[in-house]
């Protein structure tokens, strides 16, 4: 990354995966204990992580920032913004209902302000304009992100734009065979490596669609195949595996394009609207 994250700590999520295994138990500190940093000189931090302080500099490179003192320092004002971020979160085995809930919904707000904070307007005017000028829309999605990827493909059809939705990998494997230049193929992945996904968005691309990618992970293998990337940021856990946090978040963004092609499109979305609420109508009330 070529500049310090918004949010130290959703950055550190995201980019979890793609780091060495030695920045990766450093990366787990991070996120189990921000406030540790915060408090440590590089010398203690090396001494509690069991890392040399080489490694802990990589890391903090490798998570954007320039080294040690001023990923402590982002983390520090993360920290002064929102304290309640050092309360541990997770759910656990012997939770009762009340923490449950309060950890679900901390969860779901943290993936919504997070992924606004990360979502960059410019990037997200790029997406809208090349979908609402697309002559087709593929959106590939299996498991929870299939579920964000229907959404978003009915979103699309409500105001008149031709989109179709898969989260059978053969069948996006034969809809991405016959795209061309001027479509676009949304590919939706919280890990940005799931194959049902990665295949026929790279087939699509070869076939010369453009690619949007909705991942966690910016430096995911999606990341790297899409042409324009999206970044979410909801967090799966043990006990929330597909967890409405990952999918709110990609969800979030979704809204964000719908909207976006809703303005730009406004006298056609208006008119598709109106036209698709009069048959919904005519159907419940017949």
């Amino acid at each position: 990354m070529s500049t310090e994250p918004a949010n130290p700590v959703a950055a550190v999520r995201a980019v979890l995966p793609s780091l060495t295994p030695a920045a990766q138990s450093i990366a787990r500190i991070i996120l189990d204990d921000p406030g540790l940093v915060v408090r440590s000189t590089i010398t203690e931090f090396s001494a509690v992580s069991g890392t040399s302080e080489a490694t802990i500099v990589r890391t903090a490179r490798a998570l954007g920032f320039a080294g040690y003192s001023q990923m402590r320092f982002a983390l520090a004002a993360a920290v002064a913004k929102e304290p309640e971020r050092l309360v541990p979160g997770d759910l656990a085995p012997d939770d009762p209902l009340t923490d449950v809930i309060a950890k679900v919904a901390r969860a779901e707000s943290e993936a919504l302000a997070d992924t606004a904070a990360q979502l960059d307007p410019d990037r997200l005017g790029e997406v809208v304009k090349a979908i609402s000028e697309a002559r087709r829309v593929d959106v590939y999605g299996v498991a929870a992100s299939g579920l964000v990827a229907t959404d978003m493909s009915q979103k699309l059809l409500r105001i008149g734009l031709s989109s179709h939705p898969f989260s059978d990998a053969h069948l996006a494997l034969t809809s991405a065979a016959l795209l061309h230049d001027g479509d676009v193929a949304v590919a939706i992945s919280c890990s940005g490596e799931t194959p049902d996904v990665l295949v026929p968005a790279r087939t699509a691309a070869e076939a010369g669609a453009l690619i949007v990618g909705i991942t966690n992970n910016p430096r995911s293998t999606l990341a790297e195949l899409a042409d324009h990337t999206l970044v979410s940021a909801g967090r799966e856990t043990a006990f929330r595996p597909g967890a409405l946090a990952s999918r709110i978040s990609q969800l979030l963004i979704v809204d964000c394009i719908f909207v976006g092609l809703a303005q730009r499109r406004y006298e056609t979305a208006d008119a598709a609207i109106r036209a698709t609420r009069e048959a919904t109508d005519r159907y419940r009330n017949r």
